[in-house]
């Protein structure tokens, strides 16, 4: 059986979305399971909508299985949020291909740019453009523009190839048997405006936080539009990171200049400016322009700091994941779950079950579960983020 394996965030599921998953059936895949980001994303941002209404969002539109990448993974940097997803996909033992959408819809030049970075010359070259001080995705294409040609390193300048990358590097380090099939990206641009009736997810999330919900549900597939209108009638939907930002800022500046430091990822001195900025400035967008350089992105300084505010570990618990957790199938969907539970593969239905995976299981839940409190806090209506929703949430099932 031919089994499509996505890591993906869905924030929210709109259109181009479900471009995508049809584009797999028609290359002959017969299910498709998707290792989604749960309540915070790689942008270092709170997600739009809970992962429960957008794992909903998935099956309903197209998806088969939807499971949980947790936010220690899927709140990091392009390489490990990669590391934990193919991780994911990996141990079902039902995915036969990692599929991604890319602008280039190369598989072959994506595996290429994956074999290249692993090599010693390109970790060479990319330490002599460091020197420089410019940020690591300039050195990055300049290292591979001088190995293997402008028109390879050119790849990098788009953010799905670029992450398609990292997908390939994490499938090679795995040493699973998935074969990498990519989809050619049609509509908007990443972060860019609508075009041919699709608008990138930046795009729909902006048009909701200005209040322009119709505007914003004409680019979602129906039954994903009613989610989403259900979740905003409910007072759970648009979550934005800005409603907790005095607790976010109360927690950073009690912290002292040595707790930043794990967080800093590449042991450069970040923390340090960070800290300051803290102690400097009155807002979250006030501490990532004071914070910023040409080196650091803003992306890698708001993940730098809901790192800190939720306190995530400097290193993922544990890889592979000590649970795979159910948020939502359908019946082509729960087949596949029945084919990892025959095979062993600790699959999390239950939230009281994380107890009997182990202690490792145990411990990521709990924490899971206290972040998912916090994430909560930021729900429109704050009658609606009553404490322990991951202890008494249960899947979509079609």
């Amino acid at each position: 059986m031919q089994v499509a394996g996505i890591i993906c965030e869905y924030n929210p599921f709109h259109l181009g979305h479900a471009w995508m998953l049809e584009q797999l059936r028609r290359q002959g895949m017969e299910a498709i399971v998707c290792a989604m980001s749960g309540n915070f994303v790689q942008r270092g941002e709170f997600a739009l909508l809970s992962k429960q209404a957008r794992a909903e969002m998935a099956v309903r539109c197209g998806a088969d299985l939807v499971l949980e990448l947790p936010t220690e993974w899927s709140a990091a940097g392009a390489e490990r949020f990669a590391r934990g997803g193919v991780s994911l996909l990996a141990q079902t033992g039902v995915v036969t291909h990692l599929a991604f959408g890319s602008e280039c819809g190369s598989a072959a030049d994506i595996e290429t740019l994956a074999v290249l970075l692993e090599h010693e010359d390109y970790h060479a070259a990319l330490r002599e453009a460091l020197l420089s001080g410019e940020s690591f995705a300039v050195c990055r294409r300049r290292a591979v523009a001088k190995l293997a040609g402008e028109p390879l390193a050119a790849l990098l300048d788009t953010p799905n190839t670029n992450l398609g990358v990292e997908y390939c590097r994490a499938l090679r380090r795995s040493g699973s048997s998935m074969a990498v099939l990519t989809v050619s990206r049609t509509g908007a641009a990443h972060d860019g405006a609508p075009r041919e009736g699709i608008a990138s997810a930046s795009f729909v999330r902006r048009l909701l936080r200005e209040g322009r919900t119709e505007e914003a549900v004409a680019y979602l597939p129906a039954q994903s539009g009613e989610i989403l209108r259900r979740e905003m009638e409910a007072g759970r939907a648009p979550v934005t990171m800005a409603r907790c930002e005095r607790a976010i800022l109360s927690d950073l500046r009690r912290m002292e200049e040595r707790q930043f430091a794990p967080y800093d990822g590449g042991s450069e001195g970040l923390y340090r400016r960070v800290y300051r900025a803290v102690q400097e400035q009155c807002t979250l967008d006030e501490i990532l322009t004071a914070a910023k350089t040409k080196r650091y992105s803003h992306a890698r300084l708001r993940r730098m700091l809901l790192a800190a505010y939720l306190r995530l570990p400097a290193e993922p618990t544990a890889e592979p994941l000590p649970y795979l957790r159910l948020l939502a199938a359908n019946e082509r969907g729960r087949k596949l779950l029945r084919t990892m539970q025959k095979n062993h593969v600790p699959v999390l239905t239950k939230p009281a079950d994380a107890a009997r995976l182990g202690t490792a299981a145990e411990a990521l839940f709990r924490a899971e579960a206290q972040r998912t409190d916090v994430y909560t806090l930021a729900y429109p209506e704050l009658q609606q983020s009553r404490c322990g929703s991951d202890w008494r949430a249960v899947p979509t099932l079609l």
